[in-house]
């Protein structure tokens, strides 16, 4: 069977299309197929000859390009366009729900990786994440697109200014006017999406902000900031004498908490404070993942309540939220879904939900349940063989044995060359040598096996 060309498919990973920006299919060949194949998706989903399309980016130097490339293809197929500059993940998906102004958009992000990354994820007005249906005919589109559609320039993008306000004031209205009166917060802005919408709407309701990683250049996203690197932001908040920190990712669909002693409280300490609130206090049931604290499972054993884990990935949370019919869930990583509000996760929103519970509350340590000691081990690898076949599941199991009542959860990242070993266990001290010797051993093997 002859196989395709790697340069003329796509695939879309769990959270859409990401790679190299200045690499296949971020190249504007290939962009201008992609928005063409986005474009005639679209007109067949939506029944529609001109469906609106509305498109953000995070503040990576690539954005720029790679929105005007896919806008033009997008143009060529049909579709209107609508740029809403610089927006959040989760804001640009706000302004389109319900589809009075547009039937789908695009996030221009790799989240939370690093500037020379970039990302094109897709969301429906009704439904928010496409489904695996849509994925597939869309890469089935650009298929045949690719090569075929080129760049022109008889197509100029409308822009689209309102959205950014639009977004703030849906999130402002959501709160009690003025609820964070007397309250000092750092937020951590990741030089991201959130740097200018989050310090004002946290202003708009009330509160004193000192925002951090807050002046984009293109390049530094995510640098050594963020909810992936909050340190810097638990050492300000003690210095500053903050009531709380908030650190956001690059397009703030993720947010990691810190207490007023500098304390980082990860995404299983945020769903265990926004379960004491009463809109949530009654739920029986709770969406994680296979990285979900075996402590906040006990937590949640001892009230009643029952966890239901799913694979790494947002959008496998999503979809067991919506299968089971439920309100919350999240990863530990900082991807919280409150449903009552939005079917995607708002590192913003659910920072102002936190706050709601800790002043009723008056829990301003932060206090939520005893982990488990859980270490978390990264090795880049070149390939991804089934970790279900020999020798990795034998090898896999022999280390199972050994970490007694903890957990060995074993999978690869589905946006980078990374194996990621995570595990449980009674001691610090036995779950850091599990994972750290597991992680280096499967790398060996995958390295020498074929």
């Amino acid at each position: 069977m002859t196989q395709r060309p790697v340069e003329s498919t796509i695939s879309f990973g769990t959270d859409g299309v990401r790679g190299r920006a200045d690499k296949f299919p971020f190249t504007d060949q290939a962009l201008v197929a992609l928005g063409y194949a986005i474009g005639q998706w679209a007109k067949e989903v939506y029944g529609k000859l001109q469906p609106v399309i509305a498109m953000s980016s995070d503040t990576r130097i690539s954005g720029d390009r790679i929105k005007r490339s896919l806008g033009n293809g997008l143009m060529q197929a049909g579709a209107s366009v609508l740029d809403a500059g610089i927006l959040t993940t989760p804001g640009i998906f706000a302004v389109i729900s319900g589809g009075k102004i547009c039937d789908a958009s695009i996030s221009v992000s790799a989240s939370h990786n690093p500037y020379e990354d970039n990302g094109i994820k897709l969301f429906d007005s009704r439904r928010c994440k496409i489904t695996v249906d849509d994925e597939r005919k869309i890469i089935r589109a650009f298929e045949q697109a690719v090569g075929r559609i080129e760049l022109s320039s008889d197509y100029e993008i409308e822009k689209w200014p309102e959205a950014v306000t639009d977004y703030m004031q849906r999130i402002v209205t959501q709160f009690k006017p003025l609820f964070l009166r007397n309250v000092k917060v750092v937020l951590d802005c990741a030089h991201g999406a959130a740097y200018v919408v989050a310090p004002e709407i946290f202003r708009a309701l009330g509160a004193t902000v000192i925002a951090m990683a807050h002046t984009p250049d293109g390049t530094n996203i995510n640098q050594q900031c963020g909810s992936v690197h909050p340190e810097e932001l638990a050492r300000r908040v003690c210095a500053e004498q903050a009531d709380c920190g908030f650190a956001f990712d690059g397009d703030a669909d993720r947010v990691v908490a810190v207490s007023r002693t500098g304390v980082i409280k990860d995404g299983d300490d945020i769903l265990a404070m926004l379960l004491t609130l009463p809109v949530y206090q009654s739920l029986g049931h709770v969406v994680g993942t296979v990285f979900t604290n075996q402590g906040f499972e006990e937590y949640l054993r001892e009230q009643g309540k029952h966890l239901f884990r799913t694979k790494v990935g947002e959008k496998y949370v999503a979809a067991k939220l919506e299968e089971e019919n439920l309100l919350l869930g999240g990863e530990v990583s900082g991807h919280i879904i409150t449903r009552d509000y939005a079917p995607t996760g708002d590192g913003i929103f659910v920072a102002l939900k936190v706050l709601e519970s800790i002043i009723q509350h008056n829990n301003w340590d932060m206090v939520t349940f005893q982990k488990f000691p859980q270490v978390l081990a990264n090795v880049q690898v070149a390939r991804k063989p089934d970790l279900t076949e020999q020798p990795y599941a034998t090898l896999i199991a022999e280390y199972e044995r050994t970490i007694g009542k903890g957990r060995i959860v074993v999978r690869y990242s589905g946006t980078e060359p990374l194996l990621r070993v995570m595990t449980e266990a009674d001691t610090y001290e036995r779950a850091q040598h599990v994972a750290h010797d597991l992680a280096q051993v499967l790398k060996k093997v995958i390295e020498t096996s074929q």
